[in-house]
């Protein structure tokens, strides 16, 4: 068998770990930074009226995207023989184009310039997302992969704290947020291909196809869905969040607010990963950590249905992060331990990060009608707390992992 197609059996080291960290550090804040701040806060100023309106057809259009690319460079990916790898040409051509999106969005006049540019945004992380997330079933062992799931949630929370951050304090203004972020995404990319082995492809797979059969792959569709869930209950609950600081918490600054509440989460996510991601690898066990995550989550959003209120925030938070640090510690490992086939890997897990997608596009519809029609933010938080709930369910479904 191919060296690029074997199972991991080698302990990945410190540095590796770290410069992964680091790209997907870049990745996720050049995600976060513009959906958390920047897009609202353009949305409102090129239609203060429909904000909300705007927000979601930016954010939706971008998700469509994504949820077209990931699988797609995954797909090609799998089946690239470049000298330089298979996965490091992806991942940088990933960030160059992500960079340009963001360029577009720092001085966009228009709410079409800005669906551009985020749709760029989108099709270039989600490039350097498929190649990124390759790379664990790619190098890292069964045994070892929590651990470095841990690590790219702490990646993904800090990506979220820190963007708020520079584009809140660091910089000042729209445009000098957007190419802060494009910045710092090419810079981890940069930093990651340089410093990290990828493996050449010597033949390319025969298998054209995206289709995995639930009825071949039943835990690959389980598990599929319950990533969905659990990221869907995830977007309800943090989407509109800066809306819900100024609309019915009354915060006097909704961008501090949400500041305070990043720092909370982050923490919080960033102590979840590293212990129970751990322990989990200790054990060997997948699910129960899985339950445990999605139950603490669901938590959170029906403490928000039961008492919408600053306080409230500031107690539901931490426990969405502890919630959401443990399952994408775990998911990691679970995910990857369902792939159909090595010689797949990333278009696999493309499809698999079309859950991660999916609720960028729907998400913001079917908020609007949750909004309008379910009792406003207390509705959305309890639609929230369900889809968190059937997660746990569809992963319960999983008979190959324990």
């Amino acid at each position: 068998m191919s060296e690029a197609l074997a199972e991991p059996v080698v302990r990945v080291r410190r540095g590796w770990m770290a410069w992964l960290f680091c790209a997907n550090l870049g990745l996720w804040l050049a995600v976060y930074a513009p959906i958390q701040v920047l897009l609202p806060q353009q949305a409102e100023l090129l239609n203060k009226a429909n904000k909300e309106l705007v927000f979601g057809i930016v954010t939706g259009f971008g998700g469509l995207v994504s949820l077209l690319v990931v699988p797609l460079i995954g797909f090609l990916s799998d089946r690239t023989t470049s000298r330089f790898g298979r996965r490091h040409p992806w991942t940088l051509a990933g960030a160059v184009v992500g960079a340009v999106g963001l360029a577009v969005l720092a001085n966009a006049p228009s709410v079409v310039v800005m669906t551009i540019g985020w749709c760029l945004v989108q099709a270039g992380i989600g490039g350097m997302l498929a190649a990124l997330t390759s790379a664990v079933p790619d190098r890292v062992p069964v045994e070892q992969r929590a651990q470095v799931g841990g690590l790219i949630g702490i990646s993904q929370m800090l990506g979220t704290v820190l963007g708020a951050v520079v584009v809140t304090l660091l910089v000042s203004g729209l445009q000098a947020g957007y190419l802060a972020c494009a910045v710092i995404v090419l810079a981890g990319a940069i930093f990651f291909v340089l410093r990290t082995p990828d493996t050449q492809l010597v033949v390319k797979p025969v298998r054209p196809t995206f289709w995995i059969s639930p009825k071949q792959h039943p835990d690959f569709a389980w598990a599929w869905g319950g990533h969905l869930m659990i990221n869907l209950g995830n977007a309800f609950g943090t989407l509109y969040l800066l809306y819900f600081l100024g609309d019915v918490v009354h915060h006097e600054s909704p961008e501090d607010g949400l500041l305070v509440l990043m720092a909370l989460y982050g923490v919080a996510l960033a102590a979840g990963a590293v212990l129970f991601g751990a322990r989990s690898d200790r054990s060997g066990r997948r699910k129960p950590y899985v339950y445990g995550a999605a139950a603490v989550m669901a938590l959170a959003a029906l403490i928000l249905v039961i008492w919408p209120t600053w306080t409230a925030v500031l107690i539901a938070s931490p426990l969405l992060g502890v919630g959401f640090g443990t399952y994408w510690a775990v998911a990691i490992a679970l995910l990857t331990q369902v792939l159909p086939a090595a010689s797949d890997r990333a278009k696999d897990l493309g499809v698999l990060n079309v859950a991660n997608a999916l609720p960028q596009v729907i998400a913001p519809l079917l908020t609007a009608l949750i909004l309008a029609n379910l009792g406003g933010y207390r509705g959305l938080f309890a639609v929230s707390a369900l889809a968190t709930t059937l997660a746990a369910v569809l992963m319960s479904r999983v008979r190959s992992v324990v």
